[in-house]
């Protein structure tokens, strides 16, 4: 009688811990979350309630190599909760250990590191990324609680290998997969730095302006049909002015016209991507408004502007000084990173325009949008003209003919 009221006990006492941590883990969210939409907001303003988070954190604390560390715990003892879990015979004093471990530890230091993770050493970018990684942590282990079973009693052994890989509870090894997958999206990051998160963002952005150049030059390259002449075009044109009045401008209204008739109708796969290719205009053979020649600035401005994001990947951010920067170094190369991000994520979407103005056979909407993309490549320019210390070197140089040459075209 004594080992099964022992027992008991410890079946309350885990299922007590359990919703505990569980409590924990949706305060700590609430916290991460508030850093997500206000990263630049300081550490002290960030809402904690009966958490002992809110101090400002150590300057000296490195707060990536925290958080390295904090999330390599995590995905250590969620492995252990879920072979607890899912062997027998099981004792839930040894999952009580465990998590009075990470509710102790891990958990709390990971959202510490965040909070020491400050924009104006950081960048705001870094650290909105790594509040956001940190939230998907805390998420996955919270679904990995929900596995433990109540009652301190494992799935028939039969039983429990297929059960813990099935839906609709999941299982604990799924989810302890999908806790390791946010651990180390917390991991590479950390181990990235700010300068690596830098550089694989360029890169993305980079890749988006390719995609944009070819799908440009691919339609460019269309001809249009035998039946197509400047009559026709302008009858097109005629026919439907009263739906290009309701047209928003900027929008590409054959593709929202798709869109809309999506909401309203049951369509295969294969028929949704047919309308969306054949949802755009090719130019006129006769090209009354002077398409073409735009298009041809337009591609010379891209691989242009192309060409800038893999300069400065070499020429600045591969030669990033050391972040967080120490106390007798320049504290202004945070916020220049901040506003070289913005710029540089801002000319894929003004070149999307671009191409969407395009689609739509719109010289007015081109020409607005060539004079938005110029203004913004010329912008974004001008942040990455001086080296980090401020002074003028080689890329400074190349960043001045860049200009000349791209407002020339």
């Amino acid at each position: 009688m004594p080992s099964v009221r022992r027992d008991d006990d410890a079946i309350k006492s885990l299922d007590s811990l359990v919703q505990t941590a569980a409590s924990l883990l949706s305060r700590l969210q609430a916290v991460l979350l508030e850093i997500q939409k206000s990263p630049a907001s300081s550490p002290a303003s960030s809402p904690s309630p009966a958490v002992a988070t809110d101090a400002v954190p150590d300057a000296r604390l490195h707060a990536l190599a925290l958080a390295h560390d904090s999330a390599s715990l995590i995905r250590a003892h969620g492995t252990k909760i879920s072979l607890l879990v899912i062997n027998e015979p099981f004792t839930p004093a040894a999952v009580s250990a465990v998590l009075g471990e990470l509710a102790a530890g891990p958990v709390p230091a990971l959202v510490s590191s965040v909070q020491a993770c400050t924009s104006h050493l950081y960048t705001e970018a870094v650290r909105k990324e790594l509040a956001g990684k940190a939230n998907r942590v805390l998420s996955e282990l919270r679904e990995l609680l929900k596995t433990i079973p109540r009652h301190a009693k494992v799935l028939p052994g039969s039983e429990s290998p297929r059960r813990a890989f099935s839906p609709p509870d999941r299982g604990s090894l799924p989810a302890t997969g999908l806790l390791w997958s946010a651990c180390d999206d917390v991991v590479n990051l950390s181990k990235g730095g700010v300068g690596g998160f830098f550089v694989q963002r360029v890169r993305q952005w980079k890749d988006t302006l390719c995609d944009i150049t070819q799908e440009l030059k691919d339609w460019g390259d269309e001809e249009p049909d035998d039946g197509d002449d400047d009559d026709d075009h302008d009858d097109h044109d005629d026919d439907h002015d009263d739906d290009d009045d309701d047209d928003e401008p900027g929008q590409c209204s054959p593709v929202h016209a798709v869109t809309e008739r999506l909401a309203n109708s049951s369509l295969s796969t294969q028929a949704i991507l047919d309308q969306l290719m054949s949802s755009h205009q090719t130019i006129p053979r006769s090209d009354p408004d002077r398409i073409r020649p735009r298009l041809e600035t337009s591609l010379k401005r891209l691989r242009l502007v192309t060409l800038l994001y893999q300069a400065l990947t070499k020429r600045r951010l591969r030669k990033l000084p050391p972040l967080p920067p120490g106390p007798d170094q320049d504290a202004s190369v945070a916020p220049r990173l901040d506003a070289m991000a913005r710029a540089l994520a801002k000319l894929p979407e003004t070149f999307g325009d671009l191409a969407c103005a395009f689609y739509e056979l719109a010289p007015g909407d081109i020409d607005a949008a060539m004079d938005q993309s110029l203004s913004d490549a010329l912008a974004a320019t001008e942040l990455l003209a001086n080296d980090w210390q401020g002074g003028r070197d080689g890329f400074s140089d190349w960043t001045d003919k860049f200009r000349v040459e791209i407002d020339k075209m």
